[in-house]
C-alpha cells in the first residue's frame, strides 16, 4: 500500500506503539482486499461484545489501554456497539459474575483508550448520523447498511480490531464501498407490494438479501410506494444484511445516490433482474412460525427507537403478561422512554425495558438455559435469522401479535 508521510511516521513508531500496531493491522487488511492506499475517516464504530471477545480479546484491549509511551487514545470520535449486558437488569438476565466482570474490564479498557461508550447499534438515530460521501469505519452490519444506503455515507463492514484501529489512526484502507465503482448496482429488483409493518419490512429485506446473496452485491430496488420511515428502513436494511451480508442497497427516488435508476444502474438491462411479491415476503414470515406456543417475547436487533417504544407501550397499557416481554433500546433513548412514561407502562404489564445491549450478543444461549426459554416471538426478521444458531425456535410476527403473545402465551 502507498503510505503518505504521516502514515510512514506511524509505521516507524514515531507516534508510539499503539498507532504502529493499529496501522500494521490495517495494512494487512488493505493488502488482503487490494487497497492501493488509505482514506481518512471521521467516525468509527466498534463491535466488541465480550461474549465474542472472550478472555483473550479483553486482555488484548487491556494491553493497548495500558501502554504508556506515545499516543494510545483514539483520534476521531469512536463509539461502541451494544454491550454484553444491562448491569441494571443483570439479575433478571441471569448473567453470571464472570460475565459481568469481563464486561467491566472491557469497558474500563475502552474508556482508557478514549472510546465513547454509546453502546448502540442505532447511532444513526441517536448519536450522529453519517452524511453523504462521509468516509467512516463502522462495524455493526445494520449500522453499515443504513449509513451507506439511507445516509449515503461510505463504509465497509469493519471487524472489531479494524474499527478500533481506524479510531486510533484516523484512516482505513480504501477498498470496497469507499470506491465509487463498488457502489453501482449489481442486481435490479422490482417489488410488487409495499410492506405495511416493521416485520414485513424486515421480511422483504430478508427476501432481497437471500436473492442478492453476497457482500459485494448491490441491489437497486423499484416499486416501493411512499417514503418509508427510519424504523422501516432500519428493519429492512438490518434483515438484508443478516440474510445476505449486504452492505448497500438503493431505492430509486428515495435513497440519496439513486434519484434516478440510471444514477446507479447506467446499463440496467445488463443486470440480473428479480421480482418480489407479497407472497414472497409472507412466505418468509410463515417459515418462522412452526408453533403457536411462546416462552418469551423480544423486541431487539436493532435496538428500539423512541417511537417503537411508544407504540409498544400503547399496546401494553393495561395488560398483564403471562410470558416475559423484553424491549431493548439504546442508552440515549432509555431516559426519554423513562421520562415519557413508556418504560413504566411496559413494566407495569410485566415487561422489561433494557438498555445498551443486544439480545443475541448478550449470552443468548445461556439465558435460554437459565430461564427455560426456547420458543421466542419477535417482530425482527434479523433476530429470527440469527437465533436458531443459539438453540431457539424463533417466530416472526407483527408488534401487535407479539405483545398479544406475551399476554396469552400464543402467537397467532
Amino acid at each position: 500500500m502507498k503510505l503518505n508521510e504521516e502514515e510512514q511516521d506511524i509505521l516507524a513508531g514515531k507516534q508510539g506503539p499503539v498507532p504502529k500496531k493499529a496501522l500494521e493491522h490495517q495494512i494487512k487488511v488493505g493488502d488482503f482486499f487490494g487497497a492501493v492506499d488509505f482514506v481518512p475517516v471521521t467516525q468509527a464504530h466498534i463491535m466488541a461484545d465480550t461474549e465474542s471477545l472472550g478472555e483473550a480479546g479483553v486482555q488484548w484491549l487491556e494491553g493497548l489501554a495500558a501502554e504508556k509511551a506515545g499516543r494510545r487514545r483514539v483520534r476521531i470520535p469512536t463509539i461502541t456497539d451494544p454491550r454484553g449486558t444491562d448491569f441494571a437488569k443483570a439479575a433478571f438476565l441471569r448473567h453470571t459474575k464472570a460475565m459481568l466482570t469481563l464486561e467491566e474490564r472491557a469497558i474500563a479498557a475502552f474508556v482508557r483508550l478514549g472510546v465513547l461508550m454509546t453502546n448502540t447499534c442505532i447511532n444513526y438515530q441517536t448519536v450522529q448520523p453519517a452524511t453523504r460521501n462521509e468516509h467512516v469505519a463502522y462495524g455493526d452490519t445494520g449500522v453499515v447498511i443504513y449509513s451507506n444506503s439511507v445516509c449515503g455515507a461510505r463504509s465497509n463492514f469493519e471487524g472489531g480490531p479494524s474499527a478500533l484501529s481506524a479510531g486510533i489512526t484516523g484512516r482505513t484502507p480504501r477498498y470496497g464501498f469507499h470506491l465509487p465503482q463498488q457502489r453501482l448496482a449489481t442486481l435490479h429488483v422490482r417489488v410488487e407490494d409495499t410492506p405495511a409493518t416493521l416485520n414485513e419490512w424486515g421480511a422483504l429485506g430478508g427476501v432481497i438479501g437471500r436473492i442478492a446473496g453476497n457482500y459485494w452485491a448491490v441491489p437497486v430496488i423499484e416499486g416501493i410506494e411512499g417514503a418509508p420511515g427510519s424504523d422501516a428502513l432500519k428493519h429492512f436494511g438490518a434483515a438484508m444484511a443478516s440474510f445476505g451480508s449486504i452492505a448497500l442497497f438503493h431505492l430509486v427516488g428515495l435513497t440519496p445516490e439513486a434519484s434516478r435508476l440510471a444514477d446507479v444502474a447506467p446499463d440496467v438491462k445488463s443486470l440480473p433482474s428479480q421480482r418480489v411479491s407479497r407472497a414472497d415476503f409472507t412466505a418468509l414470515q410463515q417459515s418462522y412460525h412452526s408453533t403457536d406456543e411462546v416462552d418469551v417475547v423480544v423486541f431487539s436487533a436493532p435496538q428500539l427507537s423512541l417511537l417503537e417504544l411508544r407504540d409498544i407501550a400503547a399496546l401494553c397499557d393495561g395488560r398483564n403478561f403471562k410470558k416475559p416481554l423484553i424491549a431493548i433500546t439504546s442508552p440515549q433513548i432509555k431516559p426519554d422512554s423513562d421520562h415519557m412514561g413508556f418504560t413504566q407502562t411496559i413494566e407495569d404489564a410485566g415487561g422489561q425495558v433494557l438498555s445498551g445491549m443486544c439480545f443475541y450478543q448478550s449470552y443468548a444461549r445461556e439465558m435460554a438455559d437459565a430461564h427455560g426459554w426456547k420458543r421466542l416471538a419477535t417482530n425482527s426478521a434479523k433476530l429470527v435469522n440469527i437465533l436458531g444458531g443459539y438453540g431457539y425456535q424463533p417466530m416472526l410476527g407483527s408488534m401487535e401479535a407479539c405483545v398479544e403473545a406475551a399476554a396469552t402465551g400464543r402467537l397467532v
